[in-house]
């Protein structure tokens, strides 16, 4: 995935990009993408990648998502291949609960979002979907410019924008995120989380699939009679 400055390019503005987004979120059905997320621990200076395929549905007012994480952090990034291996971690989005299945384990943990439920989708739905006037309410944004992030031979002009929480609680988890969007078609290319302790989350968006039919039963979390739940 390549990335350059827009030479010459007109700013937007924070407003503009924002009105775009709230356009963007009113034609958004789905989101379908390959992606690499690159970890960098500060403690040990080392980087590891772990590689997979995420989602994301439009179902009324809300925003589903899943994603299936490779089980090897050292296995080749190969989209569906790499999410498709004996051992794939599976998490799934719906209403107000999070599930993640560790297939190793073969232990599924349920997490009940109940009122932390908006906090819970300003995290797992970031930038996909979502409008710009959700966007303000949770966060203090400050426009960083326009970038051109190639995904494989086509170009898309993005904004970056960088993500301050206005809860204190979620600012004790990231101090600041930075995102990537496309603001007319409300999809992110990349994505950093920075937390306090200096660790860096970075994750690449590719083979993005927009507003196309999602198989959903390839996401789905596949349990059996010696499954351990953990519900929280």
């Amino acid at each position: 995935m390549g990335l350059s400055m827009v030479a010459g390019a007109q700013q937007p503005g924070l407003d503009a990009v924002l009105k775009q987004m709230d356009a963007a979120s009113v034609g958004f059905k789905s989101a379908q993408a390959d992606f690499r997320r690159d970890t960098f621990t500060k403690v040990i200076k080392e980087t590891s990648s772990q590689c997979g395929m995420i989602y994301f549905v439009r179902k009324g007012a809300a925003t589903e998502m899943g994603l299936k994480v490779a089980p090897s952090a050292t296995q080749a990034c190969a989209g569906e291949a790499s999410a498709t291996a004996n051992g794939t971690r599976t998490l799934a989005y719906k209403g107000s609960e999070l599930q993640i299945y560790e297939p190793g384990t073969n232990r599924l943990t349920v997490f009940h979002t109940g009122a932390n439920q908006t906090q819970a989708e300003s995290f797992l739905t970031l930038g996909f979907g979502g409008s710009g006037t959700d966007l303000a309410k949770t966060w203090n944004i400050t426009e960083q410019g326009m970038e051109t992030i190639k995904d494989g031979a086509k170009p898309y002009n993005v904004v970056k924008l960088d993500l301050v929480a206005k809860d204190p609680n979620n600012r004790n988890m990231f101090s600041h995120i930075t995102i990537w969007v496309e603001p007319t078609l409300g999809i992110s290319l990349k994505q950093q989380f920075f937390s306090p302790s200096g660790d860096l989350f970075t994750t690449f968006f590719e083979h993005i699939r927009y507003n196309q039919k999602v198989n959903e039963g390839a996401f789905a979390i596949k349990t059996n009679k010696d499954t351990q739940v953990d519900r929280r």
